[in-house]
């Protein structure tokens, strides 16, 4: 089932079985609230067995670009596109935000962003990163961190 994200009321439909539901929700809203702002995208998400194809696509491209494999388990994904830009977002069950940014005329624009929910560690496979932290009224302190992608997916 679809889920079209509330950033004016933070829920945790399909995040409840976290252990940081409610930073996770509030992680997930801030998100829905950028894409409402900038490019007046609703921001809608799914089931991540629903949303096989863009849960594979985003695992590719971290384990071609840095041989990396993300041990939690995706709750949610959705993938979309906004101008020239192709979007993915899978939601992992530990608090993990995963979002791949790429471009798709000019290839000049493309990375994967990683968002830690606040009260969660950094994952093992993700500890090589530094994370800067990041204020949100919606999802309290979120540490993040990046890297661009060289390849074509």
């Amino acid at each position: 089932m679809t889920y079209v994200v509330d950033f004016k009321t933070v829920s945790t439909v399909g995040l409840e079985s976290s252990p940081v539901s409610d930073a996770l929700a509030g992680l997930r809203a801030n998100e829905a609230r950028y894409f409402k702002n900038k490019y007046d995208h609703v921001f809608t998400v799914e089931p991540a067995d629903k949303a096989k194809e863009t849960v594979d696509w985003v695992s590719r491209i971290l384990e071609d670009e840095r041989g990396i494999v993300i041990a939690a388990r995706p709750l949610e994904a959705t993938g979309f596109q906004v101008e020239d830009i192709r979007m993915a977002y899978v939601f992992y069950e530990d608090g993990l935000s995963i979002n791949v940014m790429y471009t798709v005329d000019d290839g000049k624009k493309r990375a994967v962003g990683f968002k830690l929910s606040d009260g969660m560690e950094v994952p093992e496979e993700l500890s090589s990163f530094k994370f800067a932290r990041q204020k949100s009224k919606l999802a309290g302190t979120i540490r993040g961190s990046y890297f661009v992608i060289k390849g074509e997916y």
